[in-house]
C-alpha cells in the first residue's frame, strides 16, 4: 500500500464511529463485544458441560503440570503453552469441571480482547457479528473449554492481524506493536509451526513495504513464543531439525496431501479423522464450509469496491496460509486444525453480510435482512445439532475410559502402576498410572523395561479388542471392559498369573 493510502486509512480510523466518536461510542462498542464474549462463555458451560472428562490429548497436556497422574510421553510436535495455561488450576486440582469452567471463562475473556483490537478497523456491529459467527461454530464451542492449543492460536491470530493493520496505518500506535508481538507470541507459545504459517503474509508485506517496526514486533513474538520449544528441541529431541523431522514423521510425513475431503468428513463431529474413511456428512452439515470460499471472495470484492482492501485482504490472506498445511500437507484431518482460519474469516464475512443488508434499498432491505437472518438461524441450528451429538459421544467415550480405570483398580492395578500399549495414555491418566509404549509415535520404553517393571509395580497392557496380545504379555490374565482388552501382569513378588 502507498504512503497516501496509509494516510487515508489512518484518517478513516480517526473518523470511524468506533475509533473517534468519544468515550460513549467506545463504551457501547465494548459492551456489545463483552456481551458476545459473555454469551460465548455461557454457551460453553451449558452445551459442552464442565463434567465431560478429559480427552486423549488433554491428558497429555494436563499431566505435565498436575499431580493426578505421572506425566505422559510428550511427543515432538507438541508445545507446552497449553500445559502452562492450565497450570493455575491443574497444578493443584484434579477436578475436570473446575478446569472446564476456568478455560470457559478465560476463553471468553480472550475472545473479547481479540475482538476489541478490531474496533478501529471495522464498525462495532461488524466486529460483534464476526465474533458471534466464530463463537457459534460447534468446533469453537467444543474446543474452547478444552486443554487444547488450537483455540488459543485462533484468538492470537485474530489479535495479531488487527494489531498489524493498526501498526502499519498509524506508526505512532505503540500499543498496536505490543499487541502484535503478544498475539504472535501466544500463537507460537501454543503451536510454533502454526504461528509461522499464519504470519507469513504479514512478514511478506512488512518486508515488501519496509515496515521495520511491525516486522520487529513479528520477530519478537515468534522468538519469545517459540523459545522454550526450540530450547527443548536441543535438550530432549536431538536438535531443532531433528524435532521438526520427528514431528513431520508423527504427522505422517509432511508433503503434498489433499486433505480437503478429509476435513469435510470431520465436520460431522469427528475429533480426529485418521484414517479418514467413510461417507461425507449430510449437505446441511457441510454447506457452510462450501460457502466460506465464496463468501471470502465476495467480501474481498466488496472491499475493493469500497476502497478499503487492506483490512479485508490481510485477514483473508492469513486465513489462507493458516489453513494451507492442514488442507494440503498432511494426510489426515481434525476440525480443530482450521480454527485460526475460521477466526480470521469471521470479521470480513460479517462485514459482507451487514454491508449487503445496509446497501439494499427500499423494499429490498427487509427482504435482504430476512434472508440473512434465516440463513444464520439455519446455520446455528446445524452447529448446535453437531455439537450436541459430539458432546454426547465424547462424554460416553470418556466414561468408558473411567470404567476401564475402575476395572484396573479392581484387578489390583493401582498407583504406582504402569499401563502399556497403544490405548494406554488416556486410561493411564484416569487410573493414575504411568503410560508406556514400545512402538508407534509415543514409543518411550523397551520390552525389557516393561518386564523389569512387573517385579516392582502392578503392570497391565491395553489393546483394542481385535489387536494381538503383546509379546511381553504372554501368560498375563486377559480381561475385557468397555471395548478395551486388558492383560494384567502377575502381581509383584508372585509367580502366578494375576
Amino acid at each position: 500500500m502507498t504512503d497516501s493510502a496509509d494516510v487515508r486509512l489512518a484518517a478513516v480510523r480517526r473518523s470511524a464511529p468506533d475509533a473517534g466518536a468519544g468515550q460513549a461510542g467506545h463504551g457501547r462498542g465494548d459492551l456489545l463485544l463483552a456481551t458476545v464474549a459473555a454469551l460465548f462463555t455461557l454457551a460453553q458451560l451449558l452445551l459442552v458441560r464442565p463434567g465431560m472428562g478429559l480427552g486423549w490429548d488433554e491428558t497429555v497436556y494436563v499431566s505435565q503440570v498436575g499431580d493426578h497422574a505421572p506425566a505422559a510421553f510428550f511427543s515432538a510436535p507438541r508445545a507446552r503453552g497449553i500445559s502452562l495455561l492450565v497450570a493455575p488450576v491443574a497444578s493443584w486440582s484434579s477436578s475436570t469441571a473446575l478446569l472446564r469452567i476456568y478455560l470457559a471463562v478465560l476463553s471468553g475473556l480472550a475472545l473479547y480482547l481479540s475482538l476489541r483490537t478490531w474496533r478501529s478497523l471495522f464498525p462495532k456491529r461488524v466486529v460483534a457479528l464476526g465474533g458471534a459467527l466464530f463463537a457459534t461454530l460447534w468446533v469453537t464451542l467444543f474446543y474452547a473449554p478444552q486443554a487444547m492449543p488450537n483455540y488459543w492460536v485462533a484468538v492470537g491470530a485474530l489479535a495479531a492481524v488487527a494489531c498489524f493493520l493498526r501498526a502499519r496505518a498509524d506508526r505512532a500506535d505503540r500499543r498496536a506493536l505490543w499487541g502484535l508481538a503478544a498475539g504472535v507470541s501466544l500463537m507460537a507459545w501454543m503451536r510454533p509451526t502454526d504461528a509461522v504459517w499464519t504470519v507469513l503474509p504479514l512478514i511478506g508485506a512488512a518486508l515488501l513495504r519496509r515496515w521495520w517496526r511491525p516486522l520487529a514486533a513479528l520477530a519478537v513474538g515468534l522468538v519469545s513464543g517459540s523459545a522454550e520449544w526450540i530450547v527443548e528441541a536441543y535438550v530432549r529431541y536431538g536438535g531443532l531439525v531433528r524435532r521438526l523431522a520427528d514431528g513431520s514423521s508423527i504427522q505422517g510425513g509432511l508433503g503434498w496431501h489433499t486433505a480437503v475431503v478429509d476435513q469435510l468428513r470431520s465436520l460431522g463431529g469427528r475429533a480426529l479423522c485418521r484414517p479418514c474413511t467413510g461417507s461425507l456428512p449430510a449437505v446441511a452439515v457441510t454447506l457452510w464450509w462450501y460457502a466460506l470460499p465464496l463468501l471470502a471472495a465476495l467480501a474481498l470484492a466488496a472491499a475493493v469496491r469500497a476502497r478499503r482492501t487492506v483490512p479485508t485482504l490481510t485477514p483473508l490472506a492469513c486465513a489462507a496460509t493458516a489453513a494451507f498445511p492442514y488442507l494440503f500437507l498432511i494426510g489426515y484431518a481434525a476440525p480443530r486444525f482450521l480454527l485460526p482460519a475460521y477466526a480470521l474469516l469471521a470479521v470480513p464475512i460479517a462485514d459482507l453480510l451487514l454491508t449487503a443488508v445496509g446497501r439494499a434499498t427500499g423494499g429490498w432491505r427487509p427482504l435482504a435482512a430476512t434472508l440473512v437472518a434465516l440463513a444464520l438461524a439455519g446455520h446455528l441450528a446445524v452447529q448446535y445439532e453437531v455439537l450436541r451429538h459430539t458432546v454426547r459421544r465424547t462424554t460416553a467415550a470418556h466414561r468408558d475410559w473411567s470404567a476401564v480405570a475402575a476395572e484396573l483398580h479392581r484387578l489390583g492395578v493401582r498407583p504406582p502402576c504402569l499401563l502399556a500399549g497403544p490405548e494406554a495414555i488416556p486410561i493411564a491418566y484416569y487410573a493414575r498410572c504411568s503410560s508406556a509404549a514400545t512402538r508407534g509415535h509415543n514409543a518411550n520404553i523397551t520390552r525389557a523395561a516393561i518386564e523389569d517393571a512387573v517385579h516392582r509395580v502392578p503392570v497391565a497392557a491395553l489393546t483394542a479388542p481385535d489387536a494381538p496380545r503383546p509379546d511381553y504379555a504372554r501368560g498375563w490374565s486377559a480381561h475385557r471392559v468397555a471395548g478395551v482388552r486388558l492383560y494384567v501382569a502377575p502381581s509383584p513378588g508372585r509367580g502366578g498369573t494375576g
